[in-house]
């Protein structure tokens, strides 16, 4: 059996390596690295993907920064979102002077938990940014009805759940990213749509809106050595963006087989001991960025896999509210109980495109197997 790895990227190269190489081939042959035609190019591909407007930029934290300055958000005004994310959702907040206000998150799906969002909600809160954890959406209809009933701004953090889809109650459909007023991606490595270094991406419908992105992304540049507001120097290199081009054209394959393998894990892992595989809501696909079970359990299993010789990552060990760099929020441990519990019991199994049937059924039977040992 070959070596599981936890994330196969050169593996997923290799399926693609003539056309990934000679689209980096004829960047460097037109010497043209920074704003191309090339990330003209796959902006408007991704956009037509996304049905939205596409404003690339340096990576998936400056897409947050862009986001806040885009909307005019001010020093001291509030943002609601959830304390189970990775630290760049709510640290471009705080570097803007902005208050990160968390509502704990959902025990099921990850996701914030909309029915303790409007509690938060204060005269100085100006947004709401639910964050798309692990390739599901979160409830988007219910967060959109308390963001108009109260007049505030929806960012979507879509960084792990490009290509997913949200269906609403009356039978519309839109891609993560593209429901809210803002949404931003990460084009990291091992996203579903990952370049070759660091890059990102901001969405916005609203094309007066996507015009102020473009600008800020830019120096704030209107037109060459003209500069109409404050901005910030963000780009997708020329390069990443004909690598994402490339692989932008596969992302519906890759998602499809994602989901394959998401689906041979629950039929074989569910009903084992007290694992808990991946809720499914009825309101999104799931693209599967990560597959994270729950067991409580999850250390020593963690460390039965690896004698196993199968990988497996925690997302995330300690929620924002208890981390260090956030006390001056003025959180304590018991505030967010369900975030702590997830912090203790997730667990993150090897997802794929290149896993083959042989290691899948390895990885089930070694679950299985510590599961039997009691």
């Amino acid at each position: 059996m070959k070596t599981i790895h936890f994330s196969d990227l050169y593996g997923e190269y290799l399926t693609m390596k003539q056309e990934v190489d000679e689209a980096i081939a004829e960047v460097i042959r037109s010497t043209h690295f920074v704003k191309s035609g090339k990330v003209l190019e796959f902006e408007s591909e991704l956009g037509k993907y996304l049905t939205t407007n596409v404003i690339a930029c340096g990576n998936g934290t400056d897409a947050l920064q862009i986001a806040f300055m885009a909307l005019g958000l001010q020093p001291g005004d509030e943002v609601i979102t959830t304390p189970f994310t990775f630290v760049s959702t709510v640290e471009t907040a705080a570097l803007m002077g902005l208050k990160p206000v968390f509502a704990d998150a959902d025990p099921d799906n990850f996701n914030i938990d909309v029915s303790q969002v409007e509690k938060r909600i204060t005269p100085r809160t100006k947004a709401i940014l639910p964050v798309h954890l692990f390739g599901q959406c979160a409830n988007m209809e219910a967060i959109l009805e308390l963001a108009k009933k109260h007049g505030l701004f929806v960012i979507e953090d879509a960084c792990q759940a490009l290509g997913t889809d949200y269906h609403f109650s009356d039978g519309r459909k839109q891609k993560a990213g593209t429901i809210g007023d803002i949404g931003c991606n990460s084009f990291f490595p091992s996203k579903n749509l990952g370049a070759f270094g660091d890059g990102g991406a901001v969405f916005s419908s609203n094309d007066e809106l996507a015009s102020i992105i473009r600008s800020i992304a830019n120096h704030g540049m209107k037109a060459k050595y003209e500069y109409e507001r404050i901005g910030v120097n963000s780009r997708l290199d020329s390069i990443q963006a004909a690598i994402l081009g490339v692989k932008l054209l596969y992302l519906d394959q890759k998602i499809e087989k994602l989901q394959k393998t998401a689906e041979f894990y629950d039929a074989n892992l569910e009903g084992i001991g007290d694992l808990k595989v991946p809720a499914r809501m009825s309101y999104s696909t799931h693209t599967f960025h990560q597959y994270t079970i729950q067991t409580e359990k999850r250390d020593e299993l963690q460390e039965f896999l690896k004698s196993k010789g199968i990988p497996s990552m925690v997302y995330y060990p300690k929620p924002l509210h208890l981390q260090e760099a956030y006390t001056f929020l003025g959180y304590k441990k018991g505030d967010f109980p369900v975030s702590e519990r997830l912090s203790q019991t997730v667990l993150s199994l090897p997802m794929h495109t290149e896993l083959d049937e042989e290691q899948l059924e390895y990885i089930v039977k070694s679950i299985k197997e510590f599961y039997l040992k009691g």
